[in-house]
């Protein structure tokens, strides 16, 4: 199958900016590397430049990796989180409002149980 993403168990956004010069090995190695993290993992990683108007996602199937590349054809960008070297666990509904160009920061439409 070709990135069925509403298989994977989670979604990681890797916060600050990522040269989207990298392929599926660069991504990978950030993964690893300075996320400390399993890329090989039933999880969707989210990717985004500097102007925040591309985004990279990268997802393991069983026969290999998908890279799914978003380039955005209309003014503004993405509301990315800035801290360098940090990743977040997202909802689904988190995703929504990133790909949807909303803060995935609103507390009071989130509820902590």
């Amino acid at each position: 199958m070709l990135a069925d993403i509403s298989a994977v168990d989670e979604i990681f956004i890797v916060c600050g900016y990522t040269d989207m010069r990298k392929s599926i090995d660069g991504l990978c190695a950030i993964v690893q590397g300075q996320l400390e993290m399993n890329p090989v993992s039933n999880s969707l990683f989210l990717f985004c430049g500097r102007r925040r108007d591309r985004m990279k996602a990268l997802l393991h199937e069983p026969d290999g990796y998908v890279l799914i590349y978003k380039r955005l054809s209309v003014p503004g960008g993405y509301q990315w989180p800035l801290k360098q070297s940090e990743v977040r666990n997202l909802t689904w509904k988190q995703f929504d409002w990133l790909m949807s160009d909303i803060d995935i920061d609103q507390p009071k439409a989130l509820k902590t149980t």
